[in-house]
């Protein structure tokens, strides 16, 4: 199956598991991606004892998992894409949508 997970929020707890979702669903054997937009492009870098985000976005990562990260949504931040979280657009989440079979929002 196609998922497609939309992230807003850079709260620690919904966004670790928003990323633990996103790994345990590419570890299944699904095609998954997630779009970050709102608050939620501060989620790399985000370490927490407890709720460890960046951990679980690089678990995703370097396990074939797919990242966009709303452009507008960085630059209102001053924050740059990385190689992690490119730049995107709201084409970009639609196209997402449409290739995916379910999406999931956190």
């Amino acid at each position: 199956m196609k998922i497609g997970i939309i992230i807003e929020t850079s709260e620690l707890e919904k966004s670790w598991n928003a990323f633990r979702f996103a790994v345990t669903a590419k570890k299944q054997g699904h095609e998954v991606k997630v779009f970050l937009m709102g608050e939620a492009v501060e989620c790399e870098g985000l370490i927490d004892e407890k709720y460890n985000v960046d951990e679980q976005l690089k678990s995703f990562v370097n396990i074939g998992g797919e990242i966009l990260a709303c452009g507008t949504c960085l630059k209102s931040r001053q924050l740059n894409e990385t190689e992690a979280c490119p730049i995107s657009t709201m084409v970009d989440c639609v196209n997402m949508v449409v290739w995916a079979d379910k999406t999931v929002t956190f």
